[in-house]
């Protein structure tokens, strides 16, 4: 019989990367999981989008419209989903979710970049696009060739807007008609023309540059929504 020493007892397990797959509806048993990860996550964050319905879930998986991070032993690991707009002419990416005990090794920027390889696969002339308020998410988009733009830019689908409804910054959103938010819009548009130094190395913006501008917009945004209340 093998004795551990007092050292190893004590030793941090080190964890290894989860597996990171296109979802299919074996998968389905994850999906209310997947759901009370994502409704969690959106209470600690403060922003009102939370709930996620496991049968929407499902219905992503049989569609093969979404990644799932899986660990060795099966625990649920992460996850992201993808939604199509405009008949597939835009893609956007959501519910992305990484477990709390995996939250060290990178996972939320491979999920994306699973999810991004799955959806230029799937609509290879979508335009992909995403509103976030996370720096770090904004340093991956941007890895990925996403660009900030405008919100005209983004797809003008009413069933896409109605989902910031649960957001508690969507006065915000309609008292501007639409136009300015706390999110930054992002979008990767493949019939974009690049340059010889943009196919080689990746557009992207120095982290402290979107620092500056989210606060910027939360300095102007909320002093005008504390002044209309």
């Amino acid at each position: 019989m093998s004795m551990q020493s007092p050292s190893d007892q004590h030793k941090p397990v080190e964890l290894k990367t989860p597996q990171i797959i296109a979802a299919e509806a074996k998968h389905e048993s994850y999906a209310q999981a997947i759901c009370d990860m994502i409704e969690a996550a959106a209470k600690v964050r403060g922003t009102g989008i939370a709930k996620r319905d496991p049968e929407y879930i499902r219905k992503k998986m049989q569609e093969q419209k979404a990644v799932i991070a899986l660990a060795e032993d099966g625990r649920l690991a992460g996850f992201c989903y993808i939604e199509t707009w405009e008949h597939g002419k835009y893609v956007a990416h959501s519910g992305l979710i990484v477990n709390e005990d995996f939250r060290t090794l990178g996972l939320a920027k491979l999920i994306k970049q699973k999810a991004f390889e799955l959806s230029r696969k799937r609509f290879p002339e979508a335009k992909i696009f995403g509103l976030t308020t996370s720096l770090p998410v904004m340093k991956i988009n941007s890895e990925l060739g996403y660009k900030p733009v405008t919100f005209s830019e983004l797809t003008q689908d009413d069933t896409f807007w109605k989902g910031c409804q649960s957001c508690v910054n969507y006065d915000v959103l309609t008292r501007t008609e639409r136009k300015h938010c706390l999110c930054t819009g992002m979008l990767y548009n493949p019939a974009a023309p690049k340059s010889k130094e943009e196919t080689v190395k990746k557009w992207k913006y120095p982290m402290k540059v979107y620092a500056r501008w989210m606060r910027y917009k939360q300095n102007i945004l909320l002093k005008l929504k504390k002044k209309s209340s």
